[in-house]
């Protein structure tokens, strides 16, 4: 009786905790075998490159898009165009299917026995999960990034960016801000990949937890479209899936993107603490478990309702920015800022004599609903007359542009006239027809009062 107490004992204390490294592996292996994640993985990292070098052949651009416009002329426009597709559907339906899934998918084959017992630590099966899923996401994302960028440059070339204030970027400055933009919009990807794993916990085998990162990222964006004061857009994680573009201006207007990106890993980490908590509360030896609504409520949904509140009234008392950030001397500023750099580029392909932006010394008048209404706020009822010097001219040239402005702050100006300026959307160059920069272009209204 002994001997076999002995070996009993020396059993118990050999059965340890399988480590996290182990564990990782394994959950890493279990994601990556699955068919639908290896699909993810071969459209994410050709399909980019595919669709970014056949639409920068095509004559018809999706100029409605940020940067489409530019797809013809470089390389580095196109991985900003599919920056944006996957920041408004790809990543949230990413984050849906490989976080949201991550726990659900246990329940509803009813392997947890199985696996507490090959591992024996709940806390380390979470660990193990949750690195797992991030890994996957984060692979997704690269091959996105790089293949749209390797497209792109295919394609078009490796040729200089035109800003959104209208400036050109180099080349190497270009290909260094696009990796940036994306690298940015890994935060609220985290985001919603941790608000994945929590519906995956809390709602078991139901398909809603596998839909909740879609449906939150769908409800952010109707937020985005919503006449909400400033504060409330920058406090919502979705925040940074736009806030990118304040990279391509200059100088960079890194205040709400900073915002956007600080507010998003705070959602990542509360999300992701909740979900860790409800897991190691969740009781496995009940096979038929299928989610606690009251939990959900409880830990799940109120917990991150009181987080918008508080990133609401931190925002507002650190930038006094209560209403739309829209106002006509911001408009005023960006038109005239962007015109005066595609003036310059203008004159580049004209072969005219060279001009500096102090020369020009290039000024905007705007309007909204013809003065009728309060002058702020977004909306494609923005007239604006745009005036400028040339060294040894006495009369100044004006030219006359309508505005589309959204309610994040970007804007499209279209030319309505002279026609030797902005009235066709070609220019006759020595080499040829070429786009005509000041025919119709994109700009950005900071929206946060940063001064």
């Amino acid at each position: 009786m002994t001997a076999t107490a002995t070996i009993a004992d020396d059993n118990v204390a050999a059965a340890r905790p399988v480590s996290v490294a182990r564990g990782y592996r394994f959950e890493l292996v279990k994601l990556v075998s699955q068919w639908r994640i290896r699909l993810l993985v071969l459209a994410c990292w050709i399909a980019p490159a595919l669709f970014v070098a056949g639409v920068s052949q095509q004559s018809t651009l999706p100029s409605d898009t940020l940067f489409g416009r530019w797809m013809h002329a470089t390389g580095w426009a196109g991985p900003l165009v599919m920056l944006g597709f996957a920041g408004t559907w790809a990543l949230p339906l990413l984050t849906s299917v490989v976080a949201g899934d991550v726990f659900a998918s246990e329940d509803r084959l009813g392997t947890w026995r199985h696996l507490l017992v090959a591992v024996r630590s709940p806390r380390r099966i979470f660990v193990a999960k949750a690195l797992a899923s991030v890994t996957v996401i984060l692979l997704l994302v690269a091959g996105m990034a790089g293949s749209s960028a390797a497209g792109g440059v295919a394609a078009v070339g490796n040729q200089p960016l035109v800003g959104l204030d209208g400036h050109l970027l180099a080349p190497a400055d270009s290909a260094g801000r696009v990796l940036l933009a994306w690298v940015c919009v890994l935060a609220p990807t985290l985001a919603l990949a941790a608000i994945g794993l929590l519906g995956s916990v809390v709602l078991g085998r139901s398909p809603m937890g596998l839909l909740l990162p879609a449906l939150v990222a769908l409800g952010m964006q109707l937020a985005q479209m919503l006449p909400l004061p400033v504060a409330v857009r920058v406090a919502l994680p979705s925040y940074a899936f736009i806030a990118w573009s304040g990279l391509f201006t200059g100088p960079a207007q890194v205040g709400p993107l900073l915002i956007g990106i600080v507010v998003s890993l705070v959602w990542a980490v509360t999300a992701t603490a909740l979900a860790y908590l409800l897991f190691l509360r969740r009781d496995f030896t009940n096979v038929t478990y299928d989610g606690s609504g009251r939990r959900a409520i409880t830990i799940g949904l109120l917990p991150l309702a009181g987080l918008v509140a508080l990133t609401v009234a931190v925002v507002a008392v650190a930038t006094p920015s209560m209403g739309s950030g829209i106002g006509q001397d911001k408009v005023q500023r960006s038109l005239a800022t962007v015109f005066a750099h595609l003036y310059r580029l203008q004159t580049r392909q004209l072969h005219r004599p060279a001009v500096t932006e102090a020369q020009l010394r290039t000024t905007a008048a705007c309007t909204k609903s013809d003065g009728q209404a309060a002058q702020e706020g977004a909306g494609n009822d923005w007239r604006c007359v745009v005036t400028w010097h040339l060294p040894g001219v006495a009369v100044a040239g004006t030219a006359i542009y309508q505005l589309d402005i959204t309610s994040d702050g970007r804007f499209v100006a279209d030319g309505d006239g002279p026609k030797e300026v902005n009235g066709y959307f070609l220019v006759r160059t020595s080499t040829g027809d070429a786009p005509n920069p000041l025919w119709q272009f994109d700009g950005n209204v900071e929206l946060l009062d940063t001064h």
